[in-house]
């Protein structure tokens, strides 16, 4: 497979992922990040850094409307829950276990 058949395919995949998580909406970051390690705002962030890398000006909330496909402030009114006090717990350990204790 040459280069850039294998970039289209993967830009394809990443379409259907976000596709799937904009119908996922039930689906929270926390959720996420409990069982995967990422989640929408990693998926941004690393969005945004390859941008910048390429010499694209992209803050913070322009690569999180393109991933939330819609702006993040709108997004977690209409779909962002509390995370109860055992989601938490578990981020907190996970977060122990591969990244290390906070500081």
């Amino acid at each position: 497979m040459d280069d850039t058949t294998r970039t289209e395919l993967e830009a394809a995949a990443f379409r259907t992922l976000l596709e799937h998580l904009n119908r996922r909406t039930d689906v929270q970051n926390i959720d996420m990040m409990n069982l995967t390690g990422f989640c929408r705002n990693c998926l941004s962030r690393w969005y945004q850094e390859a941008a910048n890398a390429r010499g694209i000006e992209m803050d913070k909330d322009a690569a999180r409307e393109i991933i939330y496909g819609m702006p993040y402030a709108e997004w977690r009114e209409k779909f962002q829950t509390e995370a109860g006090a055992d989601k938490q717990a578990e981020f907190v350990k996970s977060f122990q276990e591969n990244v290390g204790p906070r500081e």
